[in-house]
């Protein structure tokens, strides 16, 4: 069966497309590479011995997206990814994030109208809960008031899905993910953003290693043991694996419902002061931090309520912190080496 994955040769995007070849998908990527690098289709090549097919365009272009859908009309079904996720670069362009994320997913619809093609795993967030009354959250807790353009465009974008599922007879599973880190065991692919990172662990193994001066670690004056802002930190296999779950799902025809939502965490919250321990502790790397002011559009804690996950779609994150923070670590390294 033939899966498309946009976003594909990003963070997240390129693990899960790992793990599909490693299950016998056949996988295409969309992919505008705003914020990734084309040789990652290479990196993909190098670990599973297959090469996933690659068009480069920004599939906000409504022409080529349905130029596009016309010419791979055999899909069996989508895993969208390409949106753009900086929760701080959202406060200062709230517009660019409504055009590029809102946009990209109406024509991708659009294209699964209009070619029969039925499955859709939409890449969501722990961040449409805002932040939660109640710890662990749960699948059924209230979808509360965005802190972010980022995390409501994703609430927007679940309720554009629900509607066009049900408008258009299609089925969708949208995967509510927290904070994926960690790097694939071959040290191939990992997290690479362009720029400065926004994300906690790339920031820190670039500190390590000397490409950033300091760490800023944002706000000590939150709700929580230390002071600083807690988040449930998942390995990026286990997330690209739970895409696979997914995808098998729908494609087998288990899902009972047309629209169905999961949560993919660890269950665990660790706070950015514990993050930083642990990678300390995982590599023997000590690091230059700085406690600063709290970032716009941050919340102060969140961590998942994993059962239904766990029961219902049949997937339960493996691997630990300290197996995440070496893991990226061991990317950094490797990334460091193909530049001497």
């Amino acid at each position: 069966m033939k899966i498309l994955v946009t976003g594909g040769t990003g963070y997240i995007g390129s693990h899960t497309v790992v793990e599909l070849q490693n299950k016998g998908y056949e996988v295409v990527i969309v992919d505008n590479l705003s914020n990734s690098y084309e040789y990652v289709v290479d990196q993909i090549e190098k670990i599973t011995s297959k090469r996933p097919t690659f068009y480069n365009f920004d599939l906000v272009d409504e022409s080529k997206t349905s130029a596009f859908f016309k010419e791979n009309s055999d899909l069996s079904g989508i895993i969208h990814f390409a949106a753009y996720k900086a929760v701080g670069e959202s406060m200062e362009k709230p517009l660019l994030y409504y055009r590029n994320n809102l946009q990209s997913l109406i024509n991708i619809l659009n294209g699964m109208k209009e070619n029969s093609i039925e499955n859709l795993v939409f890449s969501s967030s722990c961040t449409v809960y805002g932040q939660p009354d109640e710890l662990p959250v749960k699948e059924t807790s209230p979808i509360k008031e965005a802190w972010s353009p980022y995390g409501n465009t994703k609430q927007m974008s679940e309720q554009i899905i629900r509607f066009a599922v049900e408008a258009y007879h299609l089925k969708s599973i949208s995967l509510r993910y927290f904070n994926p880190i960690g790097a694939h065991s071959s040290a191939l692919i990992g997290e690479l953003p362009i720029g400065i990172p926004n994300n906690l662990v790339p920031f820190i193994t670039e500190t390590a290693i000397g490409k950033r001066e300091k760490l800023k670690v944002f706000g000590s004056d939150y709700n929580t043991p230390d002071g600083t802002a807690i988040r449930d930190y998942i390995h990026v296999v286990d997330l690209a694996q739970a895409h696979v779950v997914a995808v098998d799902r729908m494609t087998h025809k288990i899902s009972p419902k047309p629209f169905e939502v999961f949560n993919l965490g660890t269950g665990n919250g660790f706070s950015v002061l514990e993050v930083i321990k642990s990678f300390e502790k995982s590599t023997g790397q000590k690091l230059n931090y700085e406690i600063v002011d709290r970032r716009p559009g941050d919340i102060e804690k969140v961590w998942a309520d994993t059962s239904y996950a766990n029961e219902v779609l049949g997937w339960k994150a493996q691997r630990g912190i300290d197996e995440m923070m070496s893991s990226a670590w061991n990317w950094e390294l490797e990334l460091r080496n193909k530049q001497q």
